[in-house]
């Protein structure tokens, strides 16, 4: 009997699109994405999610329109969590065993794990990730995998995503009331290096560099480990913003020059060009040269360079990036933008497309740093239910079976806990479970032959 398909929908929210996109995999394992669909977004403002009735009404209109085009219904999605209220921190965690005899266990990895999550923090914020980096085992260092080894004190350097309780909260109200439930909220940094990056990029030493439209995204990685991740608060919508002001015209044309026209590096736009932009409510047009245009554009980007390089030497692996910089989101697509990253940070640079891993007919429309989020959030969807072996809900529309809605539920239950329904509905594990569970897969000890 053929088994049935899986298929894996996700949702990024991001502050200047909102793309629903859902995808399958390949018998070689690659992901074929069936259908994409981008709305502007009007109620979100860096990252973070403002209005909640635009949000749901973009929201709504790209999984309609997503679910007509791939022919799948859906109603879990994965979901990104970003904005300028994520922040990273490094801690390091200890526990004594009883005994210096028996073998160090998962138990005792996970029961070090769990102590992370009560490290105090400030009110109103929520641990998103405890990423463990290496071990300590007896003051033996760089220990990656202390299960099976014998000692007394076992203890682990962590990397902990942190973010606000309230905007992760605003943005699973978001897709609840497009009629979906949130199977996973995934931090974009980590989903856009999935999609953009090689192994052999993370195990030499990385900085991805995600630049969207109200924030950049910072992931540093070395030895195939996270070790910094950061969000600016930000992105493309600065420049176009000065684009706007310093030329006095409107933020349509401000977009539409920089994209069309725009250059990174003021040094090299042609002196003798201008471009002429229509009059506000039939004035005399204006007439901006490229020069103008290209110095307001790089003043703007090298200020969000600066952060990024302050990020950089934040995360203590400055002189250890031997993979460079991977520029990505929309934001890359300007002129000269990775000429002026080299020169700002004395680094290889290159821009990030989300080929790697695809396949398919649609791989070529689909493969834009702007998507870079979006197919890396249907890559950690797919981890997601390998690791956790958890039932996904969606299909061919003919194969799915028409789900109750809210109201109907009600109508037939009369009182009704809302908890109840939410975590039924969404399918979660508590952390803890997933926690076990991811570590039964980080710790698998299998021989594997080289190629």
């Amino acid at each position: 009997m053929k088994q049935k398909e899986q298929y894996v929908a996700a949702i990024d929210i991001g502050t200047t699109k909102i793309v629903s996109i859902v995808g399958k995999k390949n018998e070689n394992g690659k992901i074929e994405i069936l259908g994409l669909s981008k709305a502007p977004s009007n109620g979100v403002k860096r990252g973070v999610v403002l209005n909640i009735e635009e949000t749901v009404g973009a929201v709504r209109k790209t999984v309609e329109d997503v679910q007509s085009r791939s022919g799948i219904a859906f109603t879990d999605v994965f979901v990104g969590i970003a904005g300028q209220h994520i922040k990273s921190m490094k801690s390091r965690g200890y526990i004594n065993r009883d005994s210096s005899d028996d073998e160090i266990s998962k138990d005792d990895v996970f029961k070090l794990t769990k102590d992370m999550h009560n490290i105090p923090i400030d009110i109103g914020e929520e641990i998103i990730h405890v990423i463990p980096q290496n071990f300590i085992v007896d003051n033996e260092t760089g220990v990656k995998n202390p299960i099976g080894m014998s000692g007394r004190r076992l203890e682990a350097n962590f990397h902990i995503v942190i973010g606000q309780v309230a905007s992760a909260k605003n943005i699973e109200k978001c897709i609840r009331k497009s009629g979906l439930n949130v199977k996973d909220l995934i931090l974009e940094p980590l989903a856009s290096s999935d999609a953009v990056l090689t192994d052999d990029e993370k195990e030499a030493g990385v900085v991805l560099v995600d630049i969207g439209g109200g924030t950049t995204d910072v992931a540093v990685y070395y030895d195939n480990i996270i070790r910094h991740t950061a969000v600016i608060p930000f992105g493309g919508n600065v420049v176009t913003r000065d684009i706007k002001e310093g030329c006095s015209i409107l933020q349509r044309y401000a977009e539409q020059l920089k994209i069309q026209y725009g250059s990174a590096l003021g040094d090299i736009a042609a002196e003798d060009k201008v471009v002429s932009v229509p009059g506000i409510s039939g004035r005399e047009p204006k007439e901006i040269s490229f020069k103008s245009l290209a110095y307001i554009i790089q003043s703007r980007m090298e200020e969000i360079i600066d952060a990024v390089n302050f990020e950089i030497q934040t995360s203590g692996y400055a002189d250890k990036l031997a993979a460079g910089v991977v520029i990505t989101g929309g934001g890359a697509m300007l002129k000269h933008l990775p000429q002026l990253v080299k020169f700002k940070t004395a680094m290889d640079v290159r821009i990030g497309f989300p080929n790697e891993h695809l396949s398919g007919t649609s791989k070529d429309e689909i493969n834009q740093p702007m998507f870079a989020t979006s197919v890396g959030l249907i890559m950690r969807g797919f981890e997601y239910l390998e690791i956790y072996k958890s039932s996904f809900n969606a299909g061919k529309k003919s194969e799915m079976i028409e789900q109750p809605t809210r109201e109907e539920i009600l109508e037939n239950a009369g009182d009704f806990d809302d908890e109840m329904y939410d975590d039924e509905a969404d399918g979660k594990l508590t952390w803890a479970e997933k926690f076990k569970r991811s570590l039964s897969k980080m710790f698998e000890t299998e021989d594997q032959s080289i190629n």
